[in-house]
């Protein structure tokens, strides 16, 4: 157990709850700590049910591109809990040290004391200390859960409030229909802070705009203020300011413009001034990893079929398997192969919802478990669902078996193996496949 392991677990012992929505116990905190989030760079926040991190990443890119140093703080974690703390630096940031996220948490530990605490609430504090003690142009903040009860929420003034697409998810926190989903995330906006929304389902931009107009927040909305689209290989993006004309993105799928035009919506609005060689340069560098990643080198990659394409995705609620089914949808168009499914979830998720999209695109199916999870939904579980949306399903024990399984199929062409189904799933595959986040 590492340093930064042993301190979580000594904080996850002061509120054994690891979501509890509030923001008392966060302020009393930042109060105790003398106001760390009154010191931060400019803030762009975002919240969203899906969308987030891609729409962080690529404006961290265009950013950085500009030479703007950029704070970034995104949840959850895939392989090391430093992923979710980048400090800006000259040379376009790095993920905090062991020793300095280690300190900044132990200094958050002393202060509280054995006050009830959440550990996100603990880190998020953590976080703000760490961005407060070290120069930048901008934060990217990401929420993570709901909006309006957020320990990040307690950030006043922000520069942009972002919302990208809402759909049901975590409803045993944030309640099971659109319109008090959109409520909780449109809970981020500030009075007068211009907002950019992400495009929506007719229900949840209602609810946005209300709570908009109340606090007079100026709003972008997508398809109303703002417009991206493919156009002859390029990317065009159009609002009020005017048009540019972009490159195609290095991440995979159509549901990636939008978050791109989101980002470029979110620094337009906010007013941050980069040249339009920056936003060239940063939509064509942008990463985010399990995001469609295409794993083309690594230990698991080296376990799967010769000749055959190895993706990942972190998706794990309808709305995100159904832009990664239409992805590979475009892809399978530009070369056909069988398409496998490796998936794990957790209990907590809609499973069957999550694979009726891939209902007639999908071969087959392997299920298996997620490690160290005991909300990890049974594989058989998973399988019989799959079978009853249309997918042919089996079980293995781990990923390792699951390739081993997809080899003996004997596909021809050579597969193209999605893993997918949890974020948790794919920090296990990027740790066993030797790739993880940097």
């Amino acid at each position: 157990m590492t340093p930064i392991d042993s301190i979580l677990a000594r904080l996850l012992a002061l509120h054994p709850k690891r979501i509890d929505l509030s923001l008392d116990r966060i302020e009393r905190l930042l109060d105790a700590l003398g106001h760390p989030e009154r010191r931060l760079p400019p803030v762009i926040h975002v919240a969203g049910t899906n969308g987030k991190g891609s729409t962080v990443a690529f404006a961290r890119a265009m950013l950085e591109a500009a030479g703007r140093r950029v704070h970034v703080y995104t949840s959850p974690h895939l392989v090391r809990f430093n992923e979710r703390f980048r400090i800006a630096s000259p040379d376009g940031g790095k993920l905090v040290s062991n020793d300095e996220l280690a300190a900044a948490l132990t200094e958050c530990e002393q202060v509280n004391g054995s006050a009830p605490m959440t550990v996100f609430e603990i880190e998020t504090a953590a976080a703000f200390l760490l961005f407060s003690r070290h120069p930048a142009d901008v934060l990217l903040l990401e929420v993570g859960l709901g909006g309006r009860l957020d320990a990040t929420n307690v950030v006043e003034k922000p520069l942009v409030s972002v919302i990208t697409p809402v759909s049901l998810d975590h409803a045993e926190f944030l309640g099971d229909n659109l319109e008090g989903m959109a409520a909780e995330k449109a809970g981020i906006i500030k009075r007068g802070v211009p907002v950019v929304v992400g495009p929506q389902q007719p229900e949840a931009l209602a609810v946005i705009e209300r709570r908009a107009a109340a606090l007079r927040a100026p709003l972008h909305v997508a398809g109303e203020h703002w417009n991206i689209h493919r156009e002859h290989g390029r990317l065009v993006y159009q609002d009020d300011d005017g048009l540019l004309d972009l490159p195609l993105l290095k991440l995979q799928g159509r549901h990636q413009f939008d978050n791109a035009g989101v980002a470029i919506a979110a620094l337009r609005a906010s007013r941050i001034d980069i040249p339009q060689s920056s936003y060239d340069a940063g939509l064509v560098r942008a990463d985010w990893p399990a995001r469609l990643q295409l794993l083309a080198q690594g230990r698991l990659s080296a376990l799967a079929p010769t000749g055959s394409e190895l993706w990942l995705d972190g998706g794990h609620n309808p709305d995100g398997s159904r832009v990664v089914a239409a992805a590979l949808g475009d892809i399978e168009e530009r070369v056909s192969r069988p398409l496998v499914l490796i998936v794990g979830m957790l209990a907590t998720k809609d499973s069957a919802g999550f694979l009726r999209n891939f209902a007639g695109l999908a071969r087959r199916l392997i299920a298996v478990p997620i490690p160290r999870q005991e909300k990890s939904l049974p594989a058989e579980t998973i399988a019989e669902t799959a079978r009853e949306v249309g997918i042919p399903a089996d079980t293995r024990e781990d990923l390792k078996s699951a390739l081993t399984a997809v080899v003996r199929m004997d596909l021809h062409p050579s597969p193209r193996i999605l893993i997918t189904g949890s974020l948790y799933l794919a920090g296990e595959v990027l740790a066993l496949n030797g790739t993880p986040p940097d």
